[in-house]
């Protein structure tokens, strides 16, 4: 597929997708909405790729809405908003469920929609210059579809608080409130820090990764009862008799490397 507004590359067993509007400080419009969806069900589809990166150009990571597109939406019927709305829905829930792990690559700001992109990753990581902000109060309007990640990130504490004031906060704050993972100097950090995270996630089973993910989203939340019980003890039998799980044992007992890590 031919994209206008991302750019999508496979680095051996890494996936990069990159929003690349930097003119528009890679603001989201509905083109850039649904090829960020497309690229990632393509690289979840590569069997090439085993993560995932989200990466930006320019000097923002993502400005949140693009302006053009909200004055188009300001006129859209009922049915319209709806369908727009669906379509960012899918996005984030695409990134959020994507079987492979998944990368937050933040080189710059990050508002309203760009924080629900951060937050639907499973790991972000960003430099100490990047500002993050929800603003969509300012405009009048409620973050709505990305609340589901943001809260999960940072919390209903923090999530009243910077979802109410629209306030600008740091890279650094943005660590301590959990929505970030790791804070680095700069680009060149940065992408050290990727790498690292990169060469740890390859020593783990795939199929065990994707599993592990599933496995938080079920468990997430739910009460340590006889049905969460019954439910973890199915999924750990199940894993250990596959493939993988067999491989994996019999090669920690035998004191070699797994199959699915390269023998160099």
């Amino acid at each position: 597929m031919d994209y206008t507004s991302i750019i999508t590359e496979v680095d051996g067993p890494v996936g990069i997708l990159t929003l690349n509007r930097a003119e528009r400080h890679n603001a989201f419009d509905d083109v850039l909405i649904r090829e960020i969806t497309a690229g990632l069900r393509a690289l979840e589809d590569d069997e090439r790729v085993r993560v995932v990166v989200l990466s930006s150009t320019g000097k923002s990571f993502c400005a949140g809405a693009d302006l053009n597109w909200m004055r188009r939406a300001a006129g859209y019927s009922p049915e319209e908003n709806t369908r727009d709305a669906e379509r960012l829905a899918t996005l984030l829930s695409t990134l959020n469920d994507l079987r492979k792990p998944t990368i937050a690559r933040v080189q710059g700001p990050a508002y309203g929609g760009g924080v629900g992109l951060v937050a639907a990753c499973d790991i972000a990581i960003a430099t100490y210059d990047a500002v993050f902000a929800l603003t969509e109060v300012r405009l009048g309007i409620v973050p709505a579809v990305i609340s589901p990640y943001v809260l999960a990130a940072i919390g209903q504490r923090y999530g009243r608080r910077y979802m109410l004031t629209a306030e600008r906060f740091s890279a650094a704050e943005a660590y301590r409130i959990g929505l970030l993972h790791e804070v680095v100097p700069g680009e060149e950090q940065l992408d050290e820090a990727i790498q690292d995270l990169v060469d740890g996630l390859l020593k783990n089973g795939p199929q065990a990764l994707a599993e592990c993910k599933e496995l938080i989203r079920v468990v997430d939340g739910e009460p340590i009862d006889a049905t969460t019980r019954v439910e973890t003890v199915h999924r750990i039998v199940r894993v250990r008799a596959s493939d993988e799980g067999i491989e994996g044992l019999s090669a920690f007992l035998e004191k070699r490397k797994p199959a699915w890590v390269s023998q160099g």
